[in-house]
């Protein structure tokens, strides 16, 4: 298992578009747009990969000098609940440190909402429909050491 950074519209990238799809846009009837697509230009892209083939991705959005906004966050079916998911979280937290980011938001959809309070994620809404389903707001500090 190997965690990279995934640079905009490498191969690497367009395997990452390919889970992103499966995972998060067709169960909920979405396509990738190039549009969509152009969000990530300026986005830290990090991917779990094993044997050359990507098992998990997730995005930050630089929002500030101070704060990132975690998205796109996909693992694939055969392994969720194997770890890939926190690994990858953990390593973006690790990321956000070194580059003196004070702190991650995200938008979580309302089944995902366990595993980041596992993370020690915060919910800092009340509940809100984004892309037809139910998300919270939910943020964590990053302490530097």
């Amino acid at each position: 298992m190997e965690i990279k950074e995934i640079k905009y519209l490498s191969s690497e990238y367009e395997q990452a578009l390919e889970l992103r799809d499966k995972i998060l846009r067709k169960p909920l009837g979405m396509k990738l747009t190039e549009e969509f697509c152009r969000q990530d230009k300026e986005d830290f892209i990090f991917g779990i990969f094993e044997k050359n083939r990507i098992r998990a991705i997730l995005h930050l959005k630089p929002l500030s000098d101070s704060v990132l906004k975690m998205r796109q966050v996909a693992v694939d079916n055969t392994l969720q609940g194997k770890g890939y998911g926190s690994k990858l979280v953990m390593f973006s937290e690790r990321f956000a440190r070194n580059n003196n980011y004070k702190k991650i938001v995200l938008h979580a959809r309302k089944n995902a909402v366990p595993f980041y309070l596992k993370l020690n994620y915060k919910i800092t809404s009340d509940e809100f429909y984004e892309i037809g389903i139910l998300h919270f707001n939910m943020e964590k500090t990053i302490l530097h050491f």
